[in-house]
């Protein structure tokens, strides 16, 4: 079976402009077990959808907060390019002193462990950071940004996330353009209580932020 066969688009209620692709099947990720696997390749990669992101994103964070950094993980690089000018354009401050901001990924250790080398840390230390991935789910990689941005010395000063199941995750508000009410019948698991496993039902990709690969 071709999984992109049976491929549905959501839209957005905020932006028109944007949809949701989800396939729905039995998928693993690296923490969890889930019954949609939500498709953002166009949303990340197609430069007038990551631009439209950028836009619906950055009306979270008008003249509230200062933002120094971005840090980008999901291989959202495009569109945390296309947030620093949204953000700029709607006047949100920068203390750096070039009044621009930065945009870093962290490096990921064997064991999923975030870090920044010593070249890219003065970008972190002491500065305002909004961190920006696809997705959150679990809340794992917002758990273990969040971490390795206050390690490195970082204020975490916002969350945003193309897809979220949740409005707010370890404490920290969740600002996102999809949401669980967008996918209604959305779950994950974990191996031990997936359904489909218990039924004996074979996966049908495994999935990451890089996308699927068909089992």
């Amino acid at each position: 079976m071709l999984l992109v066969d049976h491929e549905i688009k959501i839209p957005s209620k905020v932006n028109p402009n944007l949809k949701l692709r989800v396939l729905k099947g039995h998928f693993a990720t690296v923490h969890s077990h889930i019954n949609c696997y939500i498709d953002m390749t166009m949303l990340k990669y197609r430069h007038s959808e990551a631009a439209e992101v950028a836009k619906s994103m950055a009306s979270d964070y008008q003249y509230n907060k200062p933002i120094d950094t971005i840090v980008v993980t999901d291989g959202c690089e495009v569109i945390g390019a296309y947030l620093a000018e949204e953000l700029k354009k709607n006047g949100v401050m920068s203390l750096n002193t070039h009044d621009s901001l930065y945009i870093v990924t962290p490096e990921i250790g064997a064991g999923g462990q975030m870090i920044f080398r010593d070249n890219i840390q003065p970008m972190i230390r002491n500065k305002n950071i909004l961190l920006l991935l696809a997705s959150a789910t679990t809340g794992r990689t917002i758990a273990r940004g969040i971490e390795c941005i206050q390690y490195y010395g970082g204020i975490v000063q916002g969350v945003s996330a193309i897809f979220s199941a949740s409005g707010e995750i370890f404490g920290h508000e969740v600002h996102h353009i999809f949401g669980a009410d967008d996918l209604d019948d959305y779950q994950a698991f974990s191996q031990e209580t997936c359904p489909f496993c218990q039924k004996g039902q074979k996966l049908d990709a495994m999935v990451n932020s890089f996308g699927y690969s068909e089992l």
